[in-house]
């Protein structure tokens, strides 16, 4: 077995920062900025946030080729961490930090702005995740690994959902994106020299494949295919209930300011119970656990329906409920997407992880979209009136009620759809291969 150092473990750790943040700022964030800063219509903002992911379709699986054949002093992997360093800062700045605009025009350059820092965000995050498949082949040491990434990932969830809207709410949408940009290029500046000692191991050589020979074997690997519906329809709720947050806060709970607090209620448990969800994944294995993590994943949420009822106490106790299971949730995801391409590796002599995460990432990022379409959909039907700070308008029930259904009724619904699926999980792990399990 390979023990990874703690500080390559911390090196790549870091990165999360990246990830974590790139992912939360704007599901959180983008589509409240464009409907009541920039008077973008609901269904417009909905599909501006969309139509960037769908590009990931095409570039992410590129970016994953391309890493599994590069050849450089640095592996095949880091290059591109370095080369989304360069670009993602500048370009998440001008989402933000655009000309006075409103409606229309608005949602134009927006959408042409996320759409080029989505490409540059690929180049660092299918390289990235690809990376923990090929620093150990040991079943149980890739989910401690996986650990303290899940720690950065709670500390960035925490910039993301705490101080990001506090700078807001300070100092307006420019100077967040400011701060941001520069957590964002040391988080991947960080990953790039901190990962710099990681050891590889798997197969030497790239699949020389085209991508139809490549989408043949991702989709010839049952294992892979399960697990990506799995995460995909966890992530459909996730980020629903992202775009959904700061209206929950301003409308349901009547503060706006309260989503700095119902996030810090969020990430609480992502930093405390990574040690308890590693060794619950060794007593009851990897499926196991995920499915108690689904259950309070999707319970907390359910529970939240009663705010209105009870108030905004109570609601930050269901969102340390959903903390508690989205850290499980997402340790086990990226876990179990390691064991999977490291099997492949072991199994074809072949070196694909470019290959899988690069469609993991396409695909989940265009799946993560559909969050803020449908919230966005489920907006309109209630209702919801867009406006900017200087004509505030009042929303009618119809719309009230629709925010709270669009924050827990309906991804409660969609998160136990998913533990259904897990429950039909199942991979095949090589007697030789998990010492201790």
């Amino acid at each position: 077995m390979i023990t990874v150092s703690r500080g390559v473990r911390l090196g790549y750790g870091v990165g999360s920062f990246c990830t974590a943040t790139f992912a939360a700022v704007p599901g959180l964030l983008l589509l409240y900025y464009m409907t009541n800063y920039l008077a973008v219509p609901a269904w417009l903002a909905g599909a501006v946030v969309t139509a960037p992911k769908v590009w990931d379709l095409v570039i992410n699986p590129l970016v994953g080729r391309w890493s599994d054949r590069t050849t450089s002093r640095w592996g095949p992997r880091r290059p591109w961490l370095l080369a989304g360093a360069c670009t993602l800062p500048v370009l998440f700045f001008l989402v933000f930090a655009g000309p006075p605009l409103r409606g229309v025009p608005a949602a134009l350059y927006v959408g042409a702005c996320f759409m080029a820092a989505a490409t540059a965000y690929a180049l660092f995050e299918v390289p990235y995740k690809a990376m923990p498949a090929e620093m150990t082949g040991d079943y149980h040491e890739r989910t401690s690994l996986l650990q303290w990434r899940m720690v950065f990932i709670g500390v960035a969830t925490a910039i993301s959902g705490i101080a990001a809207p506090a700078i807001v709410n300070g100092s307006g949408y420019r100077t967040m994106a400011l701060v941001i940009a520069v957590v964002l290029l040391a988080a991947m500046l960080g990953a790039f020299f901190g990962t710099a000692g990681a050891p590889m191991t798997g197969a030497p050589e790239p699949d020389a494949g085209g991508w139809r020979a490549q989408l043949a074997a991702a989709r010839g690997n049952p294992a892979f295919v399960r697990l990506l519906v799995l995460s995909c329809t966890q992530m459909v709720a996730v980020s629903m209930m992202e775009a959904a947050a700061p209206y929950f806060a301003a409308y349901t709970i009547g503060d706006p300011r309260a989503t700095s607090s119902l996030f810090a209620a969020l990430v609480g448990p992502i930093l405390l119970t990574m040690p308890l969800w590693v060794w619950l994944s060794r007593r009851y294995d990897k499926r196991g656990a995920m499915v108690l993590a689904g259950l309070l994943f999707g319970g907390g949420t359910l529970a939240a329906t009663l705010t209105p009822l009870v108030g905004a106490w109570y609601a930050h106790v269901t969102l340390f409920l959903v903390g508690t299971g989205i850290a499980g949730v997402q340790l086990l995801q990226f876990s179990m997407l390691g064991d999977v391409i490291a099997l492949d590796a072991s199994a074809t002599g072949k070196r694909r992880a470019g290959v899988f995460t690069g469609l993991w990432t396409a695909i989940e990022s265009g799946v993560s979209s559909l969050g803020a379409l449908l919230f966005g959909a489920v907006l309109t039907i209630g209702g919801f009136v867009s406006s900017d700070p200087s004509t505030p308008v009042t929303q009618p029930d119809t719309a009230t009620t629709a925010i709270l259904l669009g924050q827990t009724a309906i991804p409660a619904v969609i998160i136990f759809t998913a533990v259904l699926m897990t429950l039909k999980y199942r991979l095949a792990i090589p007697a030789a291969v998990p010492e201790g399990r």
